[in-house]
């Protein structure tokens, strides 16, 4: 997989008056918020909970961003009897996802924000083509308001951009209070081919209780390439861990036999030596 630097280099020429490959009403709708100035609005997809805690962490909302990518994923074929990586598949569902993040980037830049929190990332496949899906990225930046970036005196991650996270805003709180800051949102992905077996294999296994060790393996293998893929985008950025894993398996509309495993998570780096969190305490009502 390509490391996310640029991030959108692909879909900025030809477009006039996109920056970053985000249109021009998107960046309408951004100068609109006027972050900084009095009076001025921001919008969030957070609960009410989730924007308390994260301007308790010294963050202030900017504004709700986005980035969008409608993607034509190609085919590639396989062998019927082989357990295999689609590589073209897998490479073709990481770039469309690494567009729609970039896109978001780019607002969250031209909004002047330190960070995106509540990242979300969603595939949805559309009926003006089987092989046509839209990859889209949301979240809220955010600005530090007296939070404290640390030693390295900035939240932009060691490629200069806003950290990106998919924590929740509890999740985010707590990451800050206890010394450690969000670097990015890591991704892996993986698509593979699992092998058909053959008519014998079938008959022998008929009616038994026996592990299928040519499925066993693929699943194993694949999934071991996600997060292999994530692992190296953390080691890329410095980071001390990665946290909040998920690992995910979509069959979209490939059929039975190929799946995508999709590893993600949120890279972070320690703010300070100790990592110790005020202990929760019992409270009693006085109604009881």
């Amino acid at each position: 997989m390509t490391e996310r630097t640029g991030k959108d280099q692909a879909g900025q020429a030809g477009r006039p008056g996109a920056v970053g490959g985000v249109p021009e009403d998107a960046m309408r709708r951004l100068a609109q918020l006027a972050p900084g100035e009095k009076g001025s609005l921001f919008t969030s997809d957070l609960t009410v909970n989730e924007f308390l805690l994260v301007r308790e962490a010294g963050f202030r909302p900017l504004g709700l961003v986005l980035g969008s990518s409608v993607y034509h994923v190609g085919i590639q074929l396989g062998r019927w009897s082989k357990n295999q990586e689609l590589t073209k598949l897998s490479q073709a569902m990481y770039h469309a996802r690494e567009l729609a993040m970039g896109r978001m980037e780019a607002e969250a830049s031209a909004l002047g924000a330190d960070g995106i929190v509540g990242v979300r990332l969603d595939i949805e496949f559309k009926e003006f083509g089987s092989d046509i899906a839209e990859f889209i990225a949301v979240g809220t930046a955010v600005k530090a308001d007296g939070a404290d970036p640390g030693p390295g005196g900035s939240w932009r991650n060691n490629k200069g951009k806003p950290f990106t996270s998919d924590l929740s805003g509890q999740d985010f709180w707590t990451l800050i209070r206890a010394g450690y800051a969000p670097l990015d949102l890591v991704m892996g992905s993986c698509v593979y081919h699992v092998a058909h077996q053959r008519f014998a294999q079938v008959l022998n296994t008929a009616g038994r209780n026996v592990e299928i060790a040519e499925f066993t393996q693929a699943l194993y293998d694949a999934r071991e390439l996600a997060m292999s893929r994530m692992q190296a985008e953390g080691q890329a950025l410095e980071a001390e861990g990665i946290v909040a894993v998920q690992l995910r398996q979509h069959s979209h509309s490939w059929g039975a036999h190929t799946t995508e495993f999709f590893a993600i998570g949120t890279a972070v780096r320690p703010l300070r030596d100790d990592h110790v969190i005020d202990r929760p305490t019992m409270v009693l009502s006085l109604d009881a």
